[in-house]
């Protein structure tokens, strides 16, 4: 999972209208300029980066001692039960994108099992923590490099799958412009699978206790969730869509959608993540992943 699960929806704390908190932080639903995007959303993974990888890294290698683990959301779905991207036995040989890699735990399971894996994310200091040691029987590579979801640096058609899990989708506000991108790197049939947290979760706070169990706010609000430092500078931003805007985006750049995914919360997972937990696990979803197909002659 290339970036943490985003603080969908609101509390107390962050209410629709927003509120100043004790250390002078602003938080809540509020406009952004597009241009303070990709500022705001390299300056919060670059420091955020190491206490991340600290708190979270051994759960998204699921176990992993080298750091190569593959899962597709809190809920520990991992794509070796899944097989989104296709059947292990097949991945060898071929190329694979991670949009949005963090430290590249997954694009690293993946060359383990003899994908030429590419990992991007905006953040330097995410791959900075990327998994060492990857190499597998089948001579799959890795290779991680900074750049913007919305301005791949990659050829047409240099990719026989791409993927993000929970990585950059809900922290760019172009979301035409990255599937567009991603659609263009793609090889006409190309699988494009990518995990969000589940648009629902957007109308309700985000608590991993009861109080997140009630409604709050409009589940068609689409008000980015911002969070500002005393000068009133974005420290923070991600972007709610909801299921019909996500398919209608993902149609509209070319892709068939195959399947939307809802993990269930497993009995084995006790761990608590910001606003997922067991309990609200047990009675909301998520999650949402959608697999598609690029379009082409």
């Amino acid at each position: 999972m290339g970036t943490r699960p985003p603080r969908a929806g609101v509390s107390e704390a962050t209410s629709p209208t927003g509120r100043d908190s004790e250390d002078g932080v602003w938080a809540g639903r509020g406009r952004i300029r597009a241009a303070e995007v990709d500022r705001t959303s390299r300056a919060h993974w670059e420091a955020d980066a190491a206490s991340y990888q600290a708190e979270h890294g051994p759960f998204l290698a699921d176990g992993d001692p080298a750091g190569a683990g593959f899962r597709w959301g809190p809920e520990g779905l991992t794509e070796a039960e899944a097989g989104l991207l296709g059947p292990a036995a097949e991945l060898v040989g071929t190329r694979v994108l991670e949009v949005g890699c963090g430290a590249g735990q997954c694009s690293a399971w993946l060359a383990r099992h003899g994908a030429i894996a590419v990992g991007v994310d905006i953040a330097v200091n995410q791959l900075r923590h990327a998994p060492s040691q990857v190499a597998g029987p089948d001579g799959g590579s890795l290779n991680l490099l900074a750049a913007s979801a919305t301005a791949l640096p990659f050829e047409a058609s240099s990719f026989d799958s791409a993927f993000a899990s929970y990585g950059a989708i809900q922290f760019v506000a172009d979301l035409p412009g990255l599937l567009a991108e991603v659609s263009r790197v793609l090889r006409p049939g190309g699988r494009w699978v990518f995990s969000v947290t589940h648009p629902i979760r957007w109308a309700f706070p985000d608590e991993p206790d009861a109080d997140g169990l009630t409604v709050s706010g409009s589940y068609f609000d689409r008000t980015p969730y911002v969070e500002r430092d005393g000068s009133g500078a974005a420290v923070y931003a991600e972007f709610h869509r909801t299921l019909g805007d996500y398919v209608a985006a993902t149609h509209r750049a070319g892709f068939t959608i195959v399947d939307i995914v809802e993990p269930e919360w497993p009995e084995w997972n006790r761990a608590v993540w910001g606003g997922w937990s067991p309990l609200r696990g047990r009675l909301l979803p998520g999650t949402m992943i959608m697999s598609c197909r690029a379009g082409g002659p």
